[in-house]
């Protein structure tokens, strides 16, 4: 296995511009049009996702093991999982019934969501790009501009990371959309979820977890 060294960054705690960059999108709506194969992608499933009485989504699924993983913990849902990486999707393992795979731009897909009025009963956020560099500060979910969509997605929100800075700034993030009420710690990952959580975990990285009832958001 090939061993990972943990996201190197310059900053010493959260970014001194992260408040006043998450405030400033909590109040606008992103309004960049939404990419054609995304719309497209989505327009494919939508009846399906319609009729879903239980929504899970994996969101930056990679090659879909995490997703079959989840699909099997939760038969009764119709579980979802989106990759902008159609190399990545190609090599997805035997899936259940259950599951989805949807090559899309995640921010684009979460907005379509949000529009055709649909909710996730639980949405996984598994080891997303961290862009520890300061200067990438907007490209991480909490301060990119579709984080209030991402947000009104509503559920149940697990967050997973070997980058601590991310995720505290992931909780600062909601509490700033009014929720308070997010939960952050440290875990070992007994049974590894996805293939990044199996390289960090034998890399020795320490991982952290969040999560969150969106519902719970005042």
């Amino acid at each position: 296995m090939h061993f990972s060294s943990l996201p190197s960054t310059s900053q010493t705690g959260l970014h001194p511009r992260l408040d006043e960059v998450v405030r400033r999108h909590l109040d606008s709506r992103w309004r960049q049009p939404i990419r054609a194969h995304t719309r497209q992608a989505f327009e494919v499933i939508r009846d399906r996702l319609e009729r879903a009485e239980r929504l899970v989504l994996d969101s930056g699924c990679g090659t879909g093991e995490s997703t079959a993983g989840l699909a099997r913990r939760h038969p009764d849902a119709l579980v979802v999982g989106i990759d902008q990486s159609a190399a990545r999707l190609v090599r997805a393992p035997e899936l259940p019934d259950n599951v989805v795979l949807v090559r899309a731009e995640l921010a684009d897909f979460w907005r379509l969501l949000v529009g055709a009025g649909l909710k996730s009963t639980l949405h996984y956020l598994l080891y997303p790009n961290p862009w520890p560099k300061p200067d990438h500060l907007k490209r991480r979910w909490h301060a990119h501009p579709v984080f209030p969509d991402l947000l009104e997605l509503g559920g149940q929100l697990e967050l997973r990371s070997n980058f601590e800075l991310y995720v505290r700034e992931f909780e600062r993030g909601l509490n700033l959309a009014g929720n308070v009420d997010a939960k952050v710690v440290s875990f070992s990952a007994g049974e590894p979820i996805s293939p990044f959580e199996r390289k960090y975990s034998a890399s020795g990285h320490r991982l952290w977890k969040l999560t969150v009832n969106l519902e719970a958001q005042t």
